[in-house]
């Protein structure tokens, strides 16, 4: 009696358990897996036709696939590709040049499925179907797998979990090559190339190779274009109607970069609004600067909203900028959105990496700016920082108007805390790159009179070019005071009740702006605006930008 207990006792404890069991994915037709993971949802179709989910590209490849509803299409960027997809339809347009698809995007209820024939020549993934199955791998080219074989005639037993006492859900067969994909205790986990996933005993397995899937060429043709002094010294040309009159612009020793507020949009459809001047491009060459025209959305939030909101009226703004930039021999664009919607944010985006590829394949740079971190949702919020800068050569940081025009309380244009604050945040929180980073930095400052008005003191301003406020010090024959928590000299004075104040744009901050850019090594430095410094000041930015020796 007592050794029929203790057989029964070590049956239960050492005997392997012969249940079989499904797999956690049976009732999906085609299992999609990725890293040891299936997903949710099937693949459909099969061979060259077959498709995957949309929603699993977003979730596993790339999270900036779109579909547009209004258009009814599936929108792919790259780096250096716009494709579009309109479902049911074998002709695309890839960077606006047709092509056809052997299988079209597909909807099946409220799911949509592509073609795996694009997304090979666009993701760096390469697709395994499985004969035997049909279930579909995933793997990144690049990734090293690690295979196993199971050497034995007879068949190992694939497991739920590690353990003899773990469910049975499938076999191996003697021959069969597993892929390795960690380990536990004495187990490994693995995959078979039909799709089941478990655990099988080491002494199960042996080692057998390593597979790198091979790396897709880079057949992008586009170089960035790089300052020949290391750091970028670019300024902007403030046109509202009429372009200023080059003979009278004097020498700016250092500048590499002319960026004239150009371009806008001027309605819903996407029509531009151009104060293009040939003749500025001609002078502009003749002292060897670039022209990157700025393009803005005209502040206006509900302009910029329909315009961005399809991508007919998107391709449309593309296409007259590509159009533009051949015209007048332009170098590249610089992008001015503000005051615009936060639920435009993603559009926003789209646009950018839309734009982007068609401004590299013709050889032109492409910049962004964007204000300094703030919960203003239509002056900051609405800036995926993270996101535009994967897209973009360079983002300039527009370190000013601290205290604006308009503020109810006076201040510094922009106060170094301030600008220092500005840029650890963008480099820290959004994780820009300081290869991309351009400090935006004042040529401007603000006179502010303060006064009592009904028992509440106000505060007005003016803007002063640097060469105004030095006229005024020396009218009232002012001497300015360093203030440390600033990093600025100040000047006030007294008219009547009235007091005055004037933090200074000058040598002395654009030093400690110029150090900040080294300290932090950022791309370099953009000037707001042209014609509100005075001429010193360009030799003082073209030796703060000297890279420091060694």
């Amino acid at each position: 009696m007592f050794a029929a207990g203790a057989a029964s006792f070590l049956w239960e404890q050492f005997a392997p358990n012969r249940t079989k069991v499904e797999t956690e994915y049976h009732e999906l037709s085609k299992p999609i897996f990725y890293q040891g993971n299936y997903y949710k949802l099937s693949a459909i179709g099969e061979k060259e036709g077959l498709k995957l989910p949309l929603e699993l590209i977003q979730e596993w490849i790339d999270p900036s696939i779109l579909y547009e509803k209004s258009s009814d299409s599936v929108i792919i960027t790259t780096k250096d590709k716009v494709l579009r997809l309109k479902t049911t339809e074998l002709s695309a347009l890839m960077n606006e040049k047709p092509i056809t698809l052997s299988f079209p995007v597909e909807k099946k209820g409220s799911d949509i499925y592509v073609p795996i024939e694009p997304l090979r020549q666009l993701y760096p993934f390469e697709i395994r179907e499985s004969d035997q199955t049909g279930a579909v791998l995933l793997f990144k080219k690049g990734e090293t797998l690690k295979w196993g074989k199971r050497t034995a005639a007879e068949a190992a037993q694939l497991r739920t979990f590690a353990s003899i006492k773990a469910p049975i859900v499938s076999s191996i067969a003697g021959g069969e090559q597993v892929i390795l994909l960690g380990e536990e205790e004495e187990w490994y986990r693995v995959q078979q190339a039909s799709g089941p996933i478990g655990y099988v005993r080491k002494t199960d397995i042996q080692i057998d190779h390593d597979e790198t899937i091979p790396v897709q060429e880079d057949t992008s043709s586009y170089v960035p274009w790089k300052p020949p002094a290391g750091k970028l010294n670019l300024t902007w040309e403030h046109v509202i109607s009429k372009n200023p009159d080059t003979t009278k612009i004097g020498d700016m020793p250092g500048l590499q970069v002319v960026s004239p507020t150009w371009f806008s949009i001027s309605d819903g459809e996407g029509r531009l609004k151009n104060l293009a001047d040939a003749s500025y491009v001609k002078w502009a060459q003749t002292r060897n600067y670039q022209v990157w025209a700025l393009f803005s959305n005209g502040f206006d939030p509900d302009v910029t909203n329909k315009a961005l909101s399809t991508y007919d009226s998107r391709m449309k703004i593309i296409k007259q900028l590509l159009g533009f930039a051949q015209t007048y021999k332009l170098q590249g664009f610089n992008i001015d959105f503000e005051n615009v919607y936060l639920k435009d944010k993603e559009n926003l985006v789209q646009f950018v990496r839309e734009m982007t590829p068609f401004m590299h394949e013709q050889g032109l740079a492409v910049s962004i700016d964007v204000t300094p971190k703030s919960t203003n949702e239509m002056w900051s919020m609405f800036y995926d920082r993270t996101a535009l800068a994967e897209v973009v050569d360079y983002m300039m940081v527009m370190a000013y108007d601290e205290y604006w025009a308009t503020s109810p309380k006076s201040g510094s244009v922009s106060s170094l805390p301030w600008t220092e604050s500005s840029v650890k945040q963008i480099l820290n929180v959004d994780k820009v790159p300081p290869s991309k980073l351009v400090l935006g930095v004042p040529f401007y400052t603000r006179q502010w009179t303060e006064e009592m008005k009904n028992g509440k003191l106000t505060a007005t301003s003016k803007t002063l070019t640097m060469e105004a406020a030095a006229a005024i010090i020396k009218d009232k024959k002012l001497t300015p005071t360093y203030l440390p928590d600033t990093g600025q000299n100040y000047v006030e004075y007294k008219e009547g009740e009235k007091l005055i104040r004037i933090w200074l744009e000058d040598e002395t901050s654009m030093k400690a702006r110029l150090d900040l850019v080294k300290k932090y090594d950022l791309a370099g430095v953009a000037t707001w605006r042209r014609g509100f410094e005075q001429s010193p000041m360009w030799k003082v930015i073209q030796d703060g930008l000297v890279p420091t020796a060694p």
